[in-house]
């Protein structure tokens, strides 16, 4: 070995250091996790699709559900999916294209501010109840009265109470739901909230708040992303599943439940009014459950390495 080929350097510290730990970047890391799957890219582009959708086309088609301007037009009835009406009429002239979009909108519209209310109330207080021993008693009783009654009959009884509704249905929804939430929220900090930096932390002086919001809250990024990935599409098959049944959304609002139940009726005489609307609600909650999933595995830390 020719030792002239090798040349000694001075020790630097700051350089090893900097070598035995490499710059990390957390939302980074899920960021190139998750666009490494391609199916999430897909199904990403295509909730992309249907949301912009949704929200652009029912604001520029000029359609009133209200309005039958073809009523007395019968050479505009079931017409089946062609060039110019690509969904088809329904029964008085209107382009389904235009009723689903629309209804597209006020089934995002509520799944999604159901899903925010269940969170955001879940997340707190299941937070607080994982984190407070006095409050843990109080909240397991309330847990156990409510998770023995089945979900989805709490809905269908207040649904009958309080009337059919946009707003009535998300009370319905969320009424009982956050509790779910809070609870799973609270297994997550009860397995966190003993750690040393915590109780460090708690012999510091440092406010319970402050904790849970600097200590614990960071930690559970990836459960409260699974939780909302499965919200979304479970509150949009709650109101096609209600509106079917007829106690859902109200006869005046147009949604993908909605025009379900609407058409049900020519399930078998004109199949595409019913089959294209139960066509575009599978389409939204397969691919908002599966970007969210995809999601929620990115951020989990354990799955950066």
């Amino acid at each position: 070995m020719n030792d002239e080929l090798f040349t000694f350097v001075d020790i630097d510290s700051e350089a090893s250091e900097h070598i035995a730990s490499p710059h990390y970047s957390y939302w980074k890391s899920v960021s190139r996790k998750f666009f490494s799957s391609k199916t999430a890219i897909f199904f990403l582009v295509l909730s992309l699709i249907v949301i912009l959708m949704a929200i652009i086309y029912p604001s520029i088609s000029g359609f009133n559900p209200a309005l039958k301007p073809h009523v007395n037009d019968f050479s505009r009835r079931f017409i089946k999916p062609n060039a110019t009406f690509w969904f088809g009429t329904d029964t008085v002239g209107d382009s389904l294209f235009d009723s689903v979009w629309l209804g597209t909108r006020t089934s995002l519209n509520l799944a999604i501010i159901a899903t925010i209310i269940t969170n955001v109330v879940g997340v707190v207080v299941g937070a607080f109840w994982g984190y407070s021993k006095k409050l843990d008693v109080f909240m397991l009783e309330l847990y156990n009265v409510i998770a023995n009654v089945p979900f989805t009959l709490v809905v269908m009884v207040l649904m009958y109470v309080i009337g059919q509704g946009f707003w009535q249905l998300i009370f319905a929804l969320t009424v009982t739901s956050w509790l779910g939430t809070a609870y799973s929220i609270r297994i997550q900090v009860m397995m966190i909230r003993d750690r040393e930096y915590n109780l460090a932390s708690r012999c510091l002086g440092t406010s319970t708040p402050k904790i849970i919001r600097h200590n614990i809250l960071p930690y559970l990024v990836s459960v409260i992303v699974t939780q909302v990935s499965r919200d979304v599409p479970n509150y949009i098959s709650y109101e096609v599943f209600l509106s079917f049944l007829g106690i859902g959304l109200s006869a005046n609002d147009v949604s993908l439940g909605q025009l379900i139940s609407k058409y049900s009726t020519f399930m078998t005489s004109a199949a595409y009014l019913f089959w294209i609307p139960v066509f575009m609600s599978a389409i939204i909650s397969v691919s908002l459950y599966i970007v969210g999933q995809t999601l929620a595995d990115a951020s989990d830390p354990r799955t950066h390495m």
